[in-house]
């Protein structure tokens, strides 16, 4: 979704937000860092209202800053940069553009389904939770079985691509080349991938396994086993496995729209099976539906969620009450944030949010890794690493029991739900790369990132508690079981306790920033019919919905059944991840033969230079038989 624009709005408006970026962040920083210089004289709501400056200004600012390369204007439909484009008009004829332009079907219906669940909500909240419920407690407990399978299916068809002969096949044909350096593509896709909940669940998972310990190891719960156990599970929850959904979903996605000319829908999914020509029927209808509606209902209420962790964090250390103002300004000032990222596109806006967000995560690990208890970190954390490895197959055929459907069946379709959105966007990023570069990138780098903060946030979490530093569950249950306070008790332990607060804070808007700009431009695909470039108007509905379900979670209720209603979807997902497989390997059998296998590049690689492994055993001499 680039763009080639600098006009005298985007001047006037960069003018306008370098001062604003500046001064707001000198007060938020005076204030974090050096209370007493301003004391009482600013209020929490005036607090709140400076921060979200700081934030939008900032991060608008490097959005709408030009673009050393611009893309053409015109392009012949097929490369990644021209499926992620917008187009930009004025705002005076925007509506006539918009509603024109829109599928009545992927637009409307996804907006209805929300629209009612919201209204029913409203008007009989215990039968609407209930029946999620119900629904819930039959997928994840009679069907997880279908979950795990489907997972298991993931990581083995993602370690077969690495070594396989089809790791060879390049995305958009022999001669294509990559739109984005390797560190931009890597961190587009794992700041989007991940959003917030890496540093929601960061210092709260591996606690509660330390609590309540996982049943496949049976640990005395909160001993030193407990806290190698439960580190592992949380490895094994946000590791290799999770990553793998989203592969198998973007790798299918990207061959037929690159190599085949498929459009750029996640129903592309369907097309070994219906042909590109038949998409727009109801099969690929429906799996847009679904697509957009998993996308809107996870990111709505993932917005909420960490917009709760965020207040929480700021009530935690300062005692500051915002009542209901606090959770709607700061949604509204999420929604600003993340919109103009989107509009801006991701060759810049988003791309350079996305860099941001990779830096100040290297920067809080290894300040954390500095500050932090390192030797319990490291201890604990080669012990899980161990013990995550040598598990992996146990743990992910482990089946039944209330805690299994709770967390691993959760988890494997909370992972598929997010996959469309995060599958598609891997999708249109991969044009030019190898398709063992791109299982390596979506799920090995990914994993490797998401395992050292696991790894270290986590270790030090339960090093805390451990210890007696601080009773991080005793904050947990003074805030109602909220794993939204987690963190903080743990950074208020360490050394330069507030530095690291400021960081934390600044990564939740962050995640949350780039995972929303991208599910916005998304969902902007897919609601707009194809053949067309989504507008401005567009953009800014989808993003603008994405607030307002946000928003409604926090002033209806429902957050936590809206998100179980979103992560349901998964389960169609991850069944029609392992058909998308299945057609993409007929596809691959049939049309890209003539490659080889990494093994097979091995072994030619050491014939060329005359190496052998094995050596030969000498004959023996004649005189030596007797």
């Amino acid at each position: 979704m680039t763009t080639r624009s600098d006009g005298l709005l985007e001047r006037r408006l960069r003018q306008l937000l370098l001062p604003v970026a500046v001064l707001s962040g000198g007060l938020v920083v005076t204030g974090f860092f050096f209370p007493g210089f301003v004391g009482s004289t600013v209020s929490g709501r005036g607090w709140l209202v400076v921060s979200l400056l700081f934030f939008s200004a900032g991060l608008s600012y490097l959005a709408v800053l030009p673009s050393a390369t611009d893309q053409p204007a015109d392009g012949d439909g097929r490369s990644a940069r021209y499926l992620l484009r917008i187009r930009h008009g004025h705002l005076r004829p925007l509506v006539a553009p918009f509603v024109a332009r829109q599928d009545p079907v992927t637009f409307g219906v996804p907006v209805a389904v929300l629209t009612a669940f919201f209204a029913v909500r409203l008007l009989a909240p215990d039968a609407t939770t209930a029946a999620i419920g119900a629904a819930k407690a039959l997928a994840f407990g009679d069907l997880g079985w279908v979950f795990l399978a489907a997972m298991v299916v993931a990581v083995a068809y993602a370690a077969f691509l690495v070594v396989g002969p089809w790791g060879d096949v390049r995305l958009g044909g022999p001669d294509a080349e990559p739109t984005y350096t390797y560190p931009t593509y890597f961190a587009l896709f794992f700041t989007a991938g991940i959003a917030a909940g890496i540093v929601f669940w960061g210092p709260a998972e591996a606690l509660f396994h330390y609590r309540s310990p996982p049943p496949y190891f049976g640990a005395a719960p909160q001993s030193e086993v407990a806290a190698v156990d439960a580190l592992a599970y949380t490895l094994f929850h946000w590791g290799a496995s999770a990553w793998s959904a989203y592969l198998v979903v973007g790798v299918p996605i990207a061959y037929f729209v690159h190599n085949r000319g498929a459009p750029l829908r996640v129903s592309t999914l369907l097309a070994p099976l219906l042909g590109v020509d038949r998409l727009d029927g109801r099969a690929g209808k429906t799996v847009d539906v679904l697509a957009v509606f998993a996308t809107i209902g996870g990111v709505g209420t993932s917005i909420a969620f960490v917009s709760r962790q965020f207040l929480t964090g700021i009530d935690y250390q300062w005692s500051v009450s915002y009542g209901l103002f606090g959770p709607v300004a700061l949604v509204a000032g999420l929604t600003v944030i993340y919109l103009i990222p989107a509009q801006t596109g991701v060759h810049r806006g988003v791309r350079r949010v996305a860099g941001v967000t990779v830096a100040l995560f290297g920067l809080f690990v290894a300040l954390l890794l500095a500050l932090g208890p390192r030797g319990f970190v490291l201890d604990s954390g080669v012990a899980a690493l161990g013990r995550y490895a040598v598990h992996f197959a146990g743990m992910s055929a482990h089946a039944g029991g209330q805690w299994v459907a709770d967390w691993t069946v959760w988890n494997w379709s909370w992972w598929f739900s997010w996959a469309p959105f995060a599958g598609l966007f891997l999708a249109a990023l991969s044009t030019g790369r190898t398709v063992r570069t791109v299982v390596l990138t979506a799920v090995g780098a990914t994993s490797l990132a998401t395992v050292l903060w696991f790894l270290v946030m986590g270790g030090t979490t339960l090093a805390v508690q451990h210890t007696g530093r601080a009773d991080v569950l005793a904050a947990v249950d003074a805030y109602g079981g909220s794993e939204a306070v987690a963190g903080f008790p743990v950074l208020a332990a360490l050394p330069m306790s507030r530095l690291l607060m400021f960081l934390f804070l600044a990564l939740i808007v962050v995640f949350i920033t780039t995972s929303a700009a991208v599910s916005t431009l998304v969902v902007a695909i897919l609601g707009t019919e194809r053949g067309s470039v989504p507008t401005t108007g567009s953009i800014a509905f989808w993003g603008a919905v994405q607030g307002v379900v946000a928003t409604a979670v926090l002033l209806v209720g429902g957050g936590q059944s809206l998100q179980d209603l979103a992560v349901l979807t998964g389960g169609p997902f991850a069944v029609l991840s392992v058909v998308a497989l299945g057609g993409l390997t007929w596809t691959f059998r049939r049309d890209e033969r003539g490659h080889r296998s990494l093994p097979g590049k091995v072994r030619a690689y050491l014939d060329d230079r005359d190496v052998t492994l094995v050596p030969e055993r000498p004959d023996l001499r004649d005189d030596e038989t007797d």
